[in-house]
């Protein structure tokens, strides 16, 4: 079965260029639209994710008025959709105002088939994107890795871990990077645990000083110090039950990590200043972004320890190593503070998205959501465009989209790097690859690729 084609809808009153566009965009399942009743009749009908539009419209041909009066009935109807105005050299101001008011893009006359083709074709992807990450959000409202958000197979394959290591009473070690979600993990081992119902408790051992974080983690008696008014319990004795979240805990004080190790050993604790041993039952989970093995070989943490710690390792990828998340985010993150903000729906301009992409994220993900929240409060009209992401000039490499363009690339490459691993022998090259011999020589032709003499 033919796969349906995606539904693109033309508003052009030109009957020829109609058919232009119609005979260029043969990709596409096309409506077309002569004036604003038929392009809003089109709309309610097909619900196009893209439509290209002259701003010429009847009864206003050589004017802007009733393009740019349709392009805000469009966006008022159907926000999603990214519209890309077509437009003349001398309608350059109209054309930056349509795209104030929420216009996808512009495209000058006379039209450019092949670069129309990749605006419409990005633009459709960019559509897609936003329902897929909505479609996760609804899928995911009532689940406790709702806060994952992500199609990456290295973060997924984490995601699945966390489902598997929850119901167990295991201690789990979360490594990674500041700002890529330990506690967002945390908290699902937590809430996918048979301690759900209990307390999670969560301490940062390197935003407390250490003279402290013993009375913090154990709590105190009565006069065990000068302030000690009354018997305060821990934070692990207050986890009775539940979950212990330890973050950072490779800042741990080594007199500390004695008395957790013993902890850890015992399952009972002594608060300062008192000697009764007291009984707790509570599962440890903890984090950190340093690594724990250079540490205990530097003599920094306790070797015994790190074993009790780390039952189960879960090491989650940093955000520029997640293939396609930055995009994904940023329009999760999107929509989450447009609703917060009480702002009306905002859409990211093509350069806005190609930083995004080409950015690093050092910060990952937390880097990633203070950001989009200054570009949504920033944001002028409804577009957020490059500068209200304030992020550092990058150049941007354009990475194609076009799906035979990305497989031709591909083939490519693992013919080349198959002839090159095998010297040139055509058997063990095929072999490696999976394809017949005559699959190879007609893969070789197609790519020009020589067999070496």
């Amino acid at each position: 079965m033919t796969p349906s084609k995606p539904k693109l809808l033309i508003i052009e009153d030109d009957p020829g260029l109609q058919k232009q566009l119609r005979w260029s965009l043969d990709a596409y399942d096309v409506a077309v639209a002569g004036d604003r009743e038929a392009a809003l009749a089109q709309i309610r009908r097909h619900e196009p994710a893209v439509c290209t539009m002259d701003l010429g419209l009847p009864p206003d041909p050589d004017g802007s008025t009733e393009g740019l009066a349709t392009l805000q009935q469009i966006l008022a109807l159907a926000p999603d959709t990214r519209v890309i105005v077509l437009t003349g050299n001398q309608d350059h101001a109209n054309a930056v105002k349509a795209i104030g008011m929420g216009a996808y893009d512009f495209h000058q006359k006379p039209v450019d088939p092949e670069v129309l083709n990749l605006v419409i074709q990005r633009a459709f992807f960019l559509h897609n994107l936003q329902q897929e990450n909505r479609r996760m959000q609804q899928s995911q409202a009532d689940s406790p890795l709702a806060g994952v958000i992500s199609r990456d197979p290295g973060m997924l394959k984490v995601c699945r871990t966390i489902e598997k290591v929850a119901p167990t009473s295991a201690s789990v070690m979360l490594l990674g990077e500041s700002g890529t979600g330990k506690e967002v993990l945390a908290r699902a081992i937590h809430a996918l645990s048979p301690r759900a119902k209990e307390r999670f408790m969560a301490i940062n051992c390197a935003a407390i000083p250490e003279n402290l974080l013993e009375s913090e983690l154990f709590g105190y008696e009565k006069g065990a110090f000068t302030g000690a008014a009354k018997q305060t319990k821990g934070k692990v004795e207050l986890a009775h039950g539940g979950t212990f979240f330890l973050d950072e805990v490779g800042d741990l004080p080594m007199a500390l990590q004695a008395k957790l190790l013993r902890f850890l050993q015992e399952r009972v604790i002594e608060r300062v200043g008192g000697h009764e041993e007291i009984p707790v039952d509570v599962r440890i989970v903890c984090a950190t972004h340093q690594k724990l093995k250079d540490l205990c070989a530097q003599g920094r943490f306790r070797e015994d320890l790190y074993y009790r710690l780390s039952e189960i390792v879960v090491t989650i990828p940093p955000l520029r190593l997640r293939e396609g998340d930055a995009a994904l985010l940023a329009h999760h993150f999107k929509n989450k503070f447009c609703a917060q903000e009480a702002r009306a729906s905002l859409h990211f301009s093509p350069d806005a998205l190609a930083a995004i992409e080409a950015y690093q994220w050092p910060g990952n993900v937390r880097e990633m959501e203070n950001c989009i929240k200054r570009a949504v409060i920033m944001a002028d009209a409804n577009t957020i465009v490059a500068d209200d992401l304030g992020l550092p000039d990058t150049v941007v490499e354009e990475e194609p989209l076009n799906l035979r363009q990305v497989r031709d690339e591909a083939e490519y490459k693992a013919i080349a790097r198959a002839l090159a691993r095998t010297d040139g022998n055509i058997v063990k090259a095929s072999e490696m690859l999976g394809v017949s011999r005559p699959t190879l020589y007609d893969l070789m032709g197609r790519h020009g690729i020589k067999a070496s003499a």
